[in-house]
């Protein structure tokens, strides 16, 4: 038993808790149920990714309580998405420095918080302030997720569970929609807020006897001036490509925001190699295999996002379909990614990455083809099938290639390569998110017909109108399926396997 106790501070004092096959022990040897810790994750990260599109549909409603226009009430998803983005990469800091216990308990508190405020906001600014709350939330535990299932599998079985993992990544955000369109067609939105808060307390008072300490500390002190480059810089590079989608990348004040993000962000990496002790270790990328798969997850990332952004506003704009139906029509993707992803986790598991990630992206290369003919007649049916080939491609590439990652890296890295990796993935959505919006927007108007038509040949005028907005949709979609091909082609630099032989070897290098 000595020789036992011995074998766990070693372990621990070099970054690693042990994970038996027969039972989970936490960074103080002590064993804990995994099933039941997966499970308060699971609800917990259900609930914080849902947020994120949650209000898509409800937002005409809250432009309406409360007399704002357009472009003031869209900061409530740019505010969430900016301070989420800004707080992954500090997360990596306060992951290290913190117990898991007092970290997934205070995210779970604060976005809580933001919850309720949201729910009893009398006027936009509570609201947005609640917004800005649970962003804060957010931002720490989806990185903390991963890191945690990452940290409590053994490689070999990291795959199912990072399926799992995808299951709340991919699902979450692709119901947000349809949910939010029923909630406010038969209650308010306020009730948005309230259904969530009975789960997150329940969440809460499983935490404080299911949630234990499974990732080892160091006593890290804050760097303040890595923290606000990171800050200023993530913060006006995603504020930037925000806006670029509306008003163009040739405006000054997005050239001006884009500019900032980059200095920021260079100053930002340049003092991280210097430091003994990186804020945000970015050194992850100098393994091949890692940075590969940040690009290919980002890709696939940038790919669902782009196009559920763009497919709503075709089947309202152009179908004329509610924002309900719209988002029934892409809940059985959703649905299909939901099912597939811990299946996919599991097959990782048995022949690794890299025929999966091919036939993934291949998937969503052919997926995304057919929306280049879609016309104001095409049929529900064709756009419903196609989406959930594309979603189904994602749900093969997604958690594997980033597992794959992950693998690659050293045990005590994985929390910098879980925060590096989902900085860029957000830092490329938003990226492709205003790539699309601009060309949607540009080709749309340059392809307009001239507005005396419409006093003379009003008929004519609203064909090749819609032929106009057709146009921009197609090259949107032409511009999305070429990124998927860039992906495809990435794939076959992938290695075979899943790294996991590879990672024990690590271990029992690192305990000897």
């Amino acid at each position: 038993m000595t020789k036992y106790k011995q074998k766990m501070k070693k372990l621990k004092k070099e970054g690693i808790c042990l994970q038996s096959e027969k039972q989970a022990l936490d960074i103080n040897g002590k064993p804990y149920n995994r099933g039941l810790l997966v499970l308060v994750l699971m609800i917990g990260s259900f609930c914080t990714v849902l947020n994120g599109t949650i209000l898509a549909t409800a937002l005409p409603a809250i432009m309406k309580t409360f007399d704002i226009n357009t472009s003031t009430v869209q900061w409530l998803t740019t505010g969430f998405m900016l301070i989420n983005g800004v707080m992954i990469p500090v997360s990596a800091w306060m992951i290290n420095k913190f117990s898991t216990r007092v970290m997934y308990i205070g995210a779970m508190t604060t976005f809580l918080l933001g919850t309720v405020l949201a729910y009893i906001s009398t006027n936009f600014g509570m609201l947005l302030a609640g917004r800005i709350i649970q962003g804060l939330g957010v931002g720490v535990t989806m990185p903390l997720l991963q890191t945690i299932m990452l940290s409590i599998f053994p490689p070999e079985k990291r795959g199912a569970a990072m399926g799992t993992v995808g299951l709340v990544i991919g699902l979450a955000p692709a119901i947000g929609p349809t949910l939010s369109g029923w909630v406010v067609d038969n209650y308010t939105w306020r009730d948005l807020f309230g259904m969530i808060i009975p789960i997150v307390c329940f969440v809460l008072i499983l935490s404080f006897f299911l949630m234990r300490n499974v990732i080892p500390n160091q006593d890290q002190k804050l760097d303040f001036i890595s923290a606000v480059t990171s800050t200023i810089g993530f913060g006006s590079l995603l504020y930037g490509f925000s806006n670029a989608g509306n008003d163009g990348w040739t405006d000054k004040f997005v050239l001006l925001e884009l500019v900032i993000g980059l200095i920021f962000v260079a100053l930002f990496i340049r003092r991280q190699l210097h430091m003994e002790e990186p804020f945000l270790d970015v050194r992850v990328f100098k393994y091949g295999e890692f940075t590969l798969a940040a690009l290919l997850s980002g890709v696939a990332n940038l790919a669902m996002f782009g196009i559920e952004m763009l497919l709503p506003l075709y089947i309202q704009n152009v179908r004329g379909e509610s924002a309900f139906h719209s988002g029934l029509m892409l809940l059985p993707g959703a649905i299909a990614m939901g099912v597939m992803s811990p299946i996919t986790g599991r097959i990782f598991d048995r022949f690794g990455v890299r025929y999966m990630a091919i036939t993934g992206m291949t998937l969503l290369t052919l997926g995304t083809i057919p929306f280049l003919f879609i016309t104001e007649n095409t049929s529900v049916a064709y756009i419903v099938i196609f989406y959930a080939v594309r979603m189904f491609g994602i749900a093969m590439t997604m958690m594997p290639v980033t597992t794959s990652g992950m693998n690659a890296l050293p045990f005590n890295s994985i929390s910098h390569g879980t925060a590096v990796n989902n900085t860029f993935r957000q830092v490329m959505s938003s990226i492709g998110t205003a790539i699309l919006t601009s060309v949607l927007t540009n080709v749309t108007t340059n392809s307009l017909p001239a507005k005396s038509m419409l006093k003379q040949t009003p008929l004519k005028y609203r064909s090749e109108a819609i032929d106009a907005v057709l146009a921009g949709y197609h090259s949107a979609f032409f511009v999305a399926a070429c990124f998927a091909l860039v992906a495809l082609i990435l794939t076959f630099f992938l290695k075979k396997g899943n790294n996991a032989r590879q990672v024990n070897l690590n271990k029992k290098g690192a305990t000897k």
